[in-house]
């Protein structure tokens, strides 16, 4: 069975910030490309769908426009997941 793994670890919060603030996708994409970072809607979708990955800089500018931290658009158990990941990549050898 092949193990598929999310190609982001904030696309939720993303989505959940967005929500809580009354954003629509077009408007957080609109939004990012005014303060320099070009990011269509459909880009947008697949980073909350975990399905794209999303670059520093990217992060950086929607947290921005988004008016939070970097770490909230982290899930909140983020280091204890990442912590427990490695340790089991390390059992493998991997």
């Amino acid at each position: 069975m092949e193990h598929k793994f999310a190609a982001n670890a904030v696309g939720a919060q993303i989505r959940r910030v967005r929500y809580r603030q009354n954003v629509t996708q077009e408007m957080l994409a609109a939004r990012c490309t005014v303060a320099g970072c070009e990011i269509s809607r459909g880009t947008l979708a697949k980073i909350e769908a975990q399905i794209r990955g999303v670059s520093d800089m990217e992060l950086f500018v929607m947290a921005r426009v988004l008016g939070v931290a970097v770490k909230e658009l982290f899930p909140p158990d983020f280091a204890r997941i990442l912590k427990q990941q490695t340790r089991k990549n390390l059992k493998r050898g991997g």
